[in-house]
């Protein structure tokens, strides 16, 4: 039997390492152990990136979603209290990314990273991620990450 987790947004910054204003998963929706995980990004205007991305036009960057996704990851990881102890103290690094953009993100949209693992080894491993909004596809990676522990 699968057992399905759901973190809040205290939990999640507490996995994380990094900190305001670069947290930037707000919920674990699902947490599938070792599997999946979907997570969500509630995109507001007054966020700290917007004045400058772009002043006409405000465009959540994608640099930001593929940032979204990784920590998406290291939450899938670090999520489940059985495997708490294997990743604490580890650093998560990003080897590669090969990603494309498929449509802009604004404020008011509600990102959700669905991330799973296509291969793990005890060095790292390969995660494919897509980005949606209400239920499009707005971004995909695969992410190719190392774990220093």
């Amino acid at each position: 039997m699968t057992t399905t987790i759901k973190l809040g947004f205290d939990q999640v910054r507490r996995l994380l390492p990094q900190a305001y204003p670069f947290c930037l998963v707000d919920v674990v929706e699902e947490l599938t152990p070792g599997e999946r995980i979907v997570a969500r990004k509630n995109i507001s205007g007054n966020e700290w990136m917007f004045p400058g991305h772009f002043p006409d036009k405000a465009i959540y960057p994608g640099v930001l979603l593929i940032e979204g996704m990784a920590q998406t990851s290291i939450l899938l990881f670090k999520g489940a209290e059985d495997q708490d102890a294997d990743f604490e103290g580890a650093t998560f690094m990003i080897a590669s990314v090969k990603s494309r953009f498929l449509a802009p993100v604004v404020p008011g949209d509600q990102v959700r990273y669905t991330c799973e693992v296509v291969k793990v080894v005890s060095t790292g491993g390969v995660m494919e991620c897509t980005a949606t909004v209400d239920g499009n596809v707005v971004a995909k990676a695969d992410l190719t990450f190392a774990v220093q522990r």
